[in-house]
């Protein structure tokens, strides 16, 4: 288990942004220089589609087709920079090329583009890697995940025509192999004082201002005592008046 924390730095939104950027900069190129490039998909059982692995997710069909990928591609990123910044490099960059290679071995025919299957890879990926994980944060990342995209498994079947259900489904089984590959490089969160293995509520200035039920308890303020002040009052001179009345 790595020595890896859940901690913020500008690379967690830094990354997603850039890679959301960069879909839309090759899209804002495809429809405004050459449209040409479109064609640079991934297209199966063929040598020359091949290359289609590389250039796929960032080639998109329409202004609707690259909208909707690209809210759920920047959270799902996000996520994975956060919570698994050490692989979240491996994941992208690995997740494409086997997802697209699993793409152009089982799909049939077409030109697939698109970056539904990297988004494939990290759904399943962040659900299956949080259940191994067993930590219960990790665990409820996984339960966010499924209740934001979960709906998205139905698309890993031939329900739509038009949508490359292959590439779907060769990122959810990317995300899965990945998950197993990296069992055991899971994050170690930072503990909170109260889940450390030694700690006494007796011993917690915090704590001790609550009963056993749960009350607030409203403690005199503890008065310090300087001794050295104190020492050197005692041992400071002393001067005594003597007044006599004078007599005439």
């Amino acid at each position: 288990m790595s020595s890896q924390q859940f901690k913020y730095s500008n690379s967690v939104i830094l990354y997603p942004l850039m890679i959301v950027f960069t879909i839309w900069l090759v899209f804002w190129y495809q429809v405004r220089v050459d449209y040409g490039i479109k064609s640079f998909g991934i297209r199966p059982q063929k040598l020359e589609g091949l290359f289609g692995i590389f250039t796929s997710p960032f080639l998109h069909g329409d202004i609707s087709h690259i909208y909707n990928n690209s809210i759920p591609l920047f959270v799902l990123s996000l996520a994975l920079f956060y919570f698994y910044k050490n692989i979240a490099w491996k994941v992208i960059l690995y997740g494409i090329l086997l997802s697209g290679f699993l793409t152009w071995l089982i799909a049939s025919s077409g030109n697939h583009i698109g970056a539904s299957g990297l988004i494939y890879v990290l759904v399943s990926f962040i659900f299956f890697k949080g259940i191994f994980a067993k930590h219960y944060r990790l665990i409820a990342l996984s339960l966010m995940v499924i209740f934001l995209y979960g709906s998205m498994i139905w698309y890993v079947f031939p329900i739509k025509m038009g949508m490359s259900w292959e590439g779907h489904l060769g990122g959810l089984i990317t995300g899965l192999v990945f998950a197993l590959i990296f069992r055991k490089q899971v994050a170690k969160p930072e503990r909170y004082k109260w889940e450390q293995p030694d700690y006494n509520e007796e011993d917690d200035p915090f704590m001790r201002q609550f009963d056993e039920n749960g009350n607030f308890i409203e403690l005199e303020p503890e008065i310090e005592l300087d001794s050295e002040a104190e020492q050197e009052k005692d041992s400071s001179p002393k001067v005594r008046y003597i007044f006599r009345k004078r007599e005439d």
